[in-house]
């Protein structure tokens, strides 16, 4: 499933580089020019190969400054096969991830949904359609908050310990889920529950994630309760 999601997506976001001028602005992504998107979404995905195969921590190549090659879309093809290709030699094998030894499955889902987000800069900043498919969405909303629930989170990103609360809730609502989130002393905590809440964030599961990944407002989307608790935690949840 991840596998054939990375390999759409990747299509996706070459088709929608190509043709552009690489010193192009990415319109939601300011600090980078286009030929750094590309080198960004390219280069993490042979890393992340890398660190499958050795099971090794990697630094992560600057985009602003990595080598890319001419003919952009054969060689973002060429990465995103090269990490399907080690996810699957993998198997069951754990390596280092951001948050502890995991399966390889980890970068796979990582990535894709890296892909997913830069998809939608590449295609803004292009001009054309885009659209994230809802079960596509829904599993990169689930990530993120697999991410920010973990046990000592704080280690991942600073602040994500900012997360912490007294036992505060939100809930997200896209098509037809729902997500209850408290945030705990101890850490963030959730579920899949309609549950009440302190506030109520709605919107379609693209939406959502788009809000998730800071590519939306919140005027965006529907809001109902505390809009300073739903502000916070998007402050402090951005990856």
């Amino acid at each position: 499933m991840h596998i054939d999601w990375l390999r759409a997506q990747t299509e996706t976001f070459a088709e929608a580089v190509t043709g552009l001028d690489g010193n192009k602005q990415v319109v939601t992504c300011p600090e980078w020019s286009v030929r750094a998107l590309v080198a960004h979404v390219g280069h993490a995905h042979r890393q992340t190969a890398n660190i499958i195969r050795t099971g090794q921590p990697e630094q992560f190549l600057d985009p602003l400054t990595a080598d890319v090659p001419q003919d952009w879309g054969p060689w973002l093809r060429a990465g995103a096969e090269e990490l399907a290709d080690a996810v699957i030699q993998a198997g069951d094998k754990k390596v280092w991830t951001l948050i502890g030894s995991l399966p390889a499955s980890f970068w796979l889902r990582r990535m894709l949904h890296e892909t997913v987000i830069h998809s939608f800069d590449a295609a803004v900043t292009a001009g054309i359609a885009y659209r994230i498919p809802a079960d596509v969405a829904v599993d990169g909303i689930e990530e993120g908050l697999q991410m920010v629930s973990i046990p000592d989170a704080g280690k991942i990103r600073p602040h994500f310990a900012n997360l912490r609360g007294t036992g505060q809730t939100l809930r997200l609502r896209a098509n037809g889920n729902a997500w209850l989130i408290t945030r705990n002393p101890d850490g963030v905590a959730w579920q899949r529950s309609d549950d009440d809440a302190d506030v109520t964030v709605s919107a379609s599961a693209q939406n959502l994630l788009l809000l998730c990944y800071g590519r939306l407002g919140i005027d965006d989307v529907t809001v109902t309760g505390d809009r300073d608790l739903i502000s916070h935690w998007l402050v402090n949840t951005a990856l």
